[in-house]
Order: structure tokens, then sequence, then C-alpha cells
């Protein structure tokens, strides 16, 4: 088996007037929520091998918060991930396939589009993810990213 963890970013300000929505920064809550989001994956020893990581500044942040907790891992900017589609993202984590535990850092509606669409098949069979969620799945050592093929193995929350 191997796992996908698919994190997206903890809560940022808001842009300010002529800032691009690229480089907005986590809120002071954000910032928690992120530490918190770190401190759970070291708890249940769901320390990733690989992170691909939007390249906003949210995402960015949330990266370096959660390794806070964990420890260095290999981190690689996508930007790809930024606007990706679910299949676009599912794409991606399959050319990591040599990661056991894959953590992508993100954004909705494009990551818990990828989380229904991997454990349930359909992509529009999501209850939301809130800023700072972690989804878990698991699947198949040796199968490809496609629809139905994980299981959830964890949900949570800040």
């Amino acid at each position: 088996m191997r796992e996908l963890i698919l994190l997206r970013h903890a809560h940022a300000e808001p842009a300010s007037a002529g800032q691009s929505d690229l480089d907005r920064p986590l809120s002071p809550e954000g910032l928690a929520e992120a530490e918190a989001a770190g401190r759970w994956l070291a708890q249940n020893k769901l320390i990733p091998d690989r992170v691909l990581c939007s390249p906003a500044r949210r995402t960015r942040e949330t990266v370096e918060a959660v390794l806070g907790a964990v420890g260095y891992v290999d981190q690689r900017l996508d930007p790809a991930i930024y606007e990706g589609t679910s299949g676009m993202l599912a794409e991606l984590a399959d050319n990591h396939r040599d990661a056991d535990r894959l953590l992508l850092v993100g954004h909705n509606p494009g990551l818990e589009h990828l989380a229904a669409l991997m454990h349930s098949g359909q992509s529009g069979d999501f209850r939301g993810m809130p800023p700072g969620g972690i989804v878990v799945l698991s699947l198949p050592a040796d199968a490809s990213i496609e629809p139905g093929v994980a299981t959830l193995s964890a949900f949570w929350w800040p």
C-alpha cells in the first residue's frame, strides 16, 4: 500500500489592493492551523517521503509550518497545482508513484474533487475540505491514480 495525503492550505489573508492572489500570506489563524496539521501528521506517523506544493505563498507557508513538526522532506513546487483540476492533480500524483507517501499541498476545489474522485469514483461527490484540512488516501502500491482506486484512511481538519 501507498498513501496520498492531500492538504489544503490554511486560512490566508484577503488580497490587499493590487496584491496578486499568489502572494496572499497565511493569516495568524492560518499559521496556527498549519502548525496543528503538522502536529497531527507527526502524531499519526504520517511523514511524507515527498511534498508537492503549489507556488502560492499561502501553500508554501503551510508547508513550512507542517515541516516544522514533521522534519525535512523532499519538497517540490509545481505551478500546475495552483489551478489544478482533479484530473490534472491525479496525473501529477501518478507521476510520483515512486514515493510511498506523497503529500500534495494545494487549493480547492481541485483537492476536494480529487479526494472524492479517488475514493468514490465521482469528482462531484464531495463534502468539502476546510482550510488546513487533510485527507489521507490509501491505494495499492502498483495502482495508477484513477477513479475509485483509493480508500479514505483519515480526514482531519483544525
